[in-house]
C-alpha cells in the first residue's frame, strides 16, 4: 500500500519549525531592526527576562501541542481496539471502521489493512459455510442413494440361501450379509453425524435423572446382550441418584453408541460392566474386548465416537476412554471441567 502522508513525520517537522523559528525571527529581527516601546530603545529592556519569557512560551506550547496530538493519536487508536475487542467479546467478525483516503497517514493504513482482512475472513467464511453445505447434501444424497443397490443385494443374498449350495458358499452368503450390514450402520452413523453438526437434530436440554436414563437404556438393550451371550454386571443406585442439565434423547444416543460398540467390537469377550457412580457423578460402561486399538475388522467404531463426543461436548460433558489390550475398554462419562 502506498503511504501518502506519515503521521510522525508531520508531527516532527511542525515541532521543529515551532521550536527553532520564532528565536531565529526574534535574533534576525533585533540584528537589522532597531524596535522602540514608548520611544525607549529595547535594548534597554532586560535581556534575560525576555529570553526567559521567549524561552517559557516555547515550552508552554510545545507541552500543549504535544498533548493534543497524543490525545487525538490515543482516540484514534481506542477506537481501533474497541472495534477489534468487541468482535472479541461478542464472538463475531468485527464491523469495518472509517478511513480518511485523502489523510492515509500510519493510522489510516492500519484501519485499511484491518478493513481488507475482515473482507477476507469473510469470503472465507462464506466459502467455508457452501462447502459444509455441499457436503452435507453429498453424504446425505450418497446415504440415500446406497440403500436401493444395498438392498437388492441382500435380496440376492436371501434368494442364494434358498438354494442348494456347498458349506463354504453358504459361509460366503452368511459374511456377504454381514457385511451388507455393516456398510448399512457405518452409513446411518455418517447420516446421523452430518444432520447432528448441521444441527439439524434439536437440542433441549433439560434436567435429567441419570440413574433412571440408564436405567431404561439397560432395559432396553438387555435382550441384545442376552442374544449375544455376553453376561451383564450391572450397578445402579437403587435410591440415589443425581441430575445432569441434558437432552434426555441425545444421552439415551450415546449409550446406545457404547452398547452398540460393545456388541460390534467386543462380544467377543462375552463381558459388559455399566456402573452408575453418584458420588462422582459417572457413568462407566466397560468390556473386556480386545481394545480399541485392536478392535474386530467390522470397524465403524469411528464415527460413532464421534458422534458421542460432538452430543457430550454439547451437553458440557465428557468422556474418558481408556483402553488396553487383553483387558478391554472403559469410558466414564461425567461433567466437563470448567
Amino acid at each position: 500500500m502506498k503511504q501518502n502522508r506519515s503521521l510522525f513525520r508531520h508531527y516532527l517537522r511542525g515541532h521543529f519549525l515551532f521550536i527553532f523559528l520564532p528565536p531565529m525571527l526574534l535574533l534576525f529581527f533585533s540584528m537589522f531592526f532597531n524596535l522602540s516601546i514608548d520611544g525607549e530603545e529595547f535594548n534597554t529592556l532586560n535581556p534575560m527576562f525576555a529570553m526567559l519569557f521567549i524561552f517559557g512560551f516555547i515550552i508552554v506550547a510545545f507541552v500543549a501541542i504535544s498533548w493534543l496530538f497524543f490525545l487525538r493519536l490515543r482516540k484514534r487508536l481506542t477506537h481501533l481496539q474497541e472495534v477489534m475487542s468487541y468482535a472479541a467479546n461478542h464472538n463475531s467478525f468485527p464491523k469495518p471502521i472509517s478511513v480518511q483516503l485523502d489523510r492515509m497517514d500510519e493510522i489510516d493504513q492500519l484501519g485499511s489493512s484491518f478493513n481488507w482482512m475482515i473482507e477476507q475472513l469473510e469470503e472465507s467464511r462464506k466459502r467455508e459455510y457452501e462447502e459444509q453445505l455441499l457436503r452435507q447434501r453429498l453424504i446425505a444424497n450418497l446415504s440415500h442413494d446406497l440403500r436401493t443397490p444395498l438392498t437388492i443385494l441382500r435380496g440376492h443374498v436371501t434368494r442364494l440361501n434358498k438354494e442348494s449350495i456347498t458349506k463354504e458358499g453358504q459361509q460366503s452368503l452368511t459374511e456377504m450379509n454381514q457385511t451388507i450390514t455393516r456398510v448399512g450402520v457405518l452409513m446411518d452413523d455418517l447420516l446421523s453425524y452430518t444432520l447432528l453438526t448441521s444441527e439439524k437434530y434439536p437440542f433441549e436440554p433439560a434436567s435429567t435423572d441419570i440413574v433412571r436414563l440408564v436405567r431404561a437404556s439397560v432395559a432396553a438393550w438387555y435382550p441384545a446382550f442376552e442374544e449375544n451371550e455376553i453376561q451383564l454386571n450391572v450397578d445402579l443406585p437403587t435410591e440415589q441418584t443425581f441430575y445432569w442439565d441434558a437432552d434426555p434423547k441425545w444421552m439415551s444416543r450415546v449409550l446406545d453408541n457404547l452398547f452398540q460398540n460393545i456388541l460390534r467390537h467386543a462380544a467377543e469377550g462375552k463381558y459388559a460392566h455399566i456402573v452408575v457412580n453418584v458420588d462422582q457423578e459417572q457413568i462407566i460402561v466397560a468390556d473386556r474386548g480386545p481394545g480399541m486399538a485392536n478392535s474386530s475388522h467390522e470397524g465403524g467404531a469411528g464415527i460413532g465416537v464421534s458422534t458421542a463426543n460432538y452430543m457430550l461436548n454439547k451437553m458440557n460433558l465428557k468422556a474418558e476412554f481408556v483402553s488396553n489390550e487383553g483387558y478391554g475398554t472403559r469410558v466414564i462419562i461425567g461433567r466437563a471441567e470448567q
